[in-house]
């Protein structure tokens, strides 16, 4: 498809009363932190005030009180639907009027060439015996037991209370003490070598143990070097291994679950569930993909610039929620903004090309979500996250985007329909 320009560029004008009245809150507002000879702050008058900063310095002020009239004013009055959050400047701004100009981008042209018949299968779900064998594994060492090991010494296995400290060349070295740590001996959690020789301890033992850092340790310090660390045995704790007993299944508490046999079951369907739902959205996109290799269109390169701004924002969400900054994960990974984005920018076409093709199948199956739908799914959610309605579609972007989300989840369950 012939590459088109999208960019609609819209003049706004606002004068007379409204731009004299944006004026003059635009003083009201900027009076207030001017101090001038012989008057008290904030009691200027309107003519030696501009006498002193020129009329010009209201400018800023006053436009920021009429944008976002002159926004609608430019829809209005242009018949246009931006797809992005249109550019704007200042083309001119004088006493008596002040020239908005918004760089509208509008929706790109998109053909599909089909999207039904595609004859995508989604895979079958099977659940063997060795991942439910797994998973009961699993559920055992989740339900251990830890207690006290009064008499013996240290194995593998136990859970050892140490106090250590670590020196290199005869000198201690920074983040090599702890007191009261608690080792897993044969996690593999410590320096190769060193979990090894705690073995064989017992309680209230004191060692001096030799290990050697590997060439790969992160401190270059410390890389390859030998060192000492002194341990102090403080306790030994061991894990008791359940049964599939009573006991075990009153611990577990689930709902009708009282032998092995039901707790198979129970892990199957787990599984299955789980496999189900993987294999659904695996699906789901096979079916996106082969329906994106039968569009054409030209998706202007702001759209997937937005695109990836709500990317970013999103992921410096989601690694905050892991007490990180967008700072210390450049550090960590030794990677730049500009890096970051590259990366999130494939994502973001993607998720533009979909979204516009989902529009477009919509528009052509001729699919609809009422309002009165969109309020009661609103009613669900906001049980379901035990949030007030209003407050819900606040944080969700008002009930149009609830209506927008039913109508897009539909098109996709179309879509699948049509193309088994």
């Amino acid at each position: 498809m012939a590459k088109k320009n999208y960019a609609k560029d819209v003049d706004v004008k606002i004068d007379g009363k409204e731009w004299k009245d944006a004026l003059d809150a635009a003083f009201k507002v900027k009076v207030k932190d001017v101090k001038v000879d012989g008057f008290r702050k904030g009691k200027v008058p309107r003519d030696i005030y501009e006498r002193k900063y020129g009329k010009e310095s209201l400018f800023v002020e006053a436009a920021d009180k009429v944008i976002d009239g002159a926004y609608k004013k430019a829809l209005d009055e242009s018949k246009l639907v931006p797809v992005t959050k249109p550019n704007v400047e200042i083309k001119s701004v004088d006493e008596k009027e002040i020239v908005f100009t918004f760089a509208f981008i509008t929706r790109p042209e998109l053909k599909i060439k089909t999207y039904k018949g595609l004859k995508i299968k989604k895979e079958e779900v099977k659940v063997t015996k060795e991942e439910i064998e797994h998973e009961m594994g699993h559920l055992l060492e989740r339900y251990e037991e830890i207690k006290v090991k009064e008499t013996g010494a240290l194995e593998n296995g136990n859970v050892a209370i140490i106090d250590f400290e670590g020196f290199k060349d005869g000198k201690a070295f920074d983040g090599g003490k702890a007191e009261n740590y608690e080792l897993e001996i044969g996690s593999g959690r410590f320096i190769p070598g060193f979990e090894e020789q705690l073995v064989g301890m017992k309680k209230d033992e004191e060692k001096e143990i030799k290990v050697t850092f590997p060439e790969d340790y992160p401190h270059d310090d410390l890389k390859g070097k030998e060192a000492t660390f002194k341990v102090k045995l403080h306790e030994i704790k061991e894990k008791i291994k359940r049964e599939f007993d009573k006991e075990l299944f009153d611990d577990i508490g689930i709902d009708g679950v009282d032998s092995k046999e039901k707790l198979e079951d129970h892990i199957k369907e787990d599984i299955k569930k789980a496999k189900e739902a993987d294999a659904e959205a695996r699906y789901e996109d096979k079916v996106l993909e082969e329906v994106a290799k039968n569009v054409e269109v030209d998706i202007p390169q702001e759209m997937v610039d937005e695109e990836t701004d709500r990317l970013m924002k999103r992921f410096e969400q989601q690694i905050a929620m892991q007490g990180l900054s967008l700072d210390i994960y450049y550090q960590f990974t030794q990677s730049t903004e500009k890096d970051l984005r590259e990366q999130m920018d494939k994502e973001a076409y993607k998720n533009v090309l979909y979204r516009l093709m989902l529009e477009e199948i919509m528009n052509l199956e001729k699919i609809e979500i009422s309002m009165s739908d969109a309020e009661k799914e609103a009613d669900e959610l906001a049980k379901k996250y035990k949030m007030k309605k209003e407050e819900f579609l606040k944080q969700f972007g008002g009930i149009e985007m609830i209506q927008y989300d039913l109508e897009m989840r539909k098109v996709i369950e179309t879509l699948k329909e049509l193309n088994k």
